[in-house]
């Protein structure tokens, strides 16, 4: 299978994307309506990018079941070893902080629930491992809509979904689902999943239209400005809530994943293409530094510039950079060990 080294190469913009979202201040109007909607496209592309490069992997493989079972296995651990980190991270932060020790260790075990924990990905400071367990879920339901020849119909009903779940997010001002959250499986990592699964499953068969490349990047950020304007809509002019995707997010992913299958080779060879290769190391570990960072600022009595947008877009960057380097660092040890054990 020929690599496609564009992925890679979107996904250094997407996780540094993704950093930005957990860093810039949401109460002005460049770091909400700005920064923080034209970042929405990050996720979006990590499912669909997933979905693609598993369906690729086991169409027409006799071994799907074996390549499925390694999979989600994989995602499951890394979701386990890092849920794990998060909750001694956070249970040494409460002994730091020292008043009320068991008091708040009982209130912070209490969010520990089945639901939370296998479904929701929540109950620690690692809030963002949602994505995990949003794609190990979506992964099983592609495999077994996959088996049974149904996923035609898997695509159309994960985008009702998704549609529906706009009325928990970005238009929850018209109407209010009856649900906590919708940044989940159903109503949103499944459709971005299956998307993915669907380009690779049918450009099995049928190659992309031959549009002009730079057509599908025009498109991309026509879709991209429109998602800053309804956002910015929404909320100022319905009083929406903000949201954290949105009927123009459909478009502009599509158009951004249409561009990197028609644009391989784009960048083969270069830094940032092989950091985008370990987009998801940096993801899991750039809310622990962005804590850390925090930290540091309120025990030198500098909170006072946490807020500040220059400093966000400052920290931004020295969280995007040590996030990499402890990733790459940690993958370093692990092989080290690997190599250690089969001497």
């Amino acid at each position: 299978m020929e690599r496609n080294y564009a992925i890679d190469f979107i996904k250094f913009f997407a996780i540094f994307a993704v950093v930005v979202i957990h860093t810039i201040p949401k109460d002005s109007l460049i770091g909400l309506f700005v920064l923080d909607n034209f970042s929405r496209f990050a996720v979006p592309f990590f499912f669909v990018a997933s979905g693609y490069l598993f369906g690729l992997k086991i169409i027409d493989n006799k071994e799907s079941l074996a390549y499925f079972k390694k999979y989600v296995i994989k995602i499951l651990k890394i979701y386990v070893c890092w849920l794990v980190f998060y909750t001694i991270y956070d249970v040494l932060i409460i002994y730091k902080n020292g008043s009320g020790v068991q008091r708040e260790l009982m209130k912070y075990f209490d969010e520990f629930t089945l639901l939370n924990l296998l479904y929701y990905g929540e109950g620690t400071s690692g809030y963002h491992l949602w994505f995990l367990t949003s794609l190990i879920w979506s992964i099983i339901t592609l495999y077994v809509f996959f088996r049974i020849k149904k996923i035609n119909i898997l695509f159309i009903v994960s985008l009702v979904l998704n549609l529906i779940g706009l009325f928990g997010q970005s238009y929850s001002m018209f109407y209010k689902l009856p649900i906590s959250s919708t940044r989940d499986t159903l109503f949103f990592g499944l459709f971005y999943t299956a998307l993915g699964f669907f380009f690779a499953f049918n450009l099995k068969w049928n190659k992309p239209r031959q549009i002009n490349n730079k057509t599908y990047l025009y498109l991309f950020f026509f879709f991209s400005l429109l998602q800053v304007m309804e956002g910015y809509i929404l909320d100022k002019v319905f009083s929406g809530s903000h949201g954290e995707y949105f009927l123009s997010t459909i478009f502009l992913t599509a158009f951004l994943f249409f561009f990197a299958l028609n644009n391989k080779l784009l960048g083969k060879g270069l830094l940032i293409t092989k950091i985008g290769g370990d987009a998801l190391g940096i993801y899991i570990v750039h809310v622990f530094f962005i804590d850390i960072v925090d930290l540091t600022l309120n025990s030198l009595g500098l909170n006072f510039i946490s807020e500040n947008l220059l400093w966000k877009l400052f920290e931004t960057l020295i969280v995007f950079i040590i996030s990499y380097i402890a990733y790459s660092f940690l993958q370093y040890l692990k092989h080290g060990l690997m190599r250690k054990n089969h001497s």
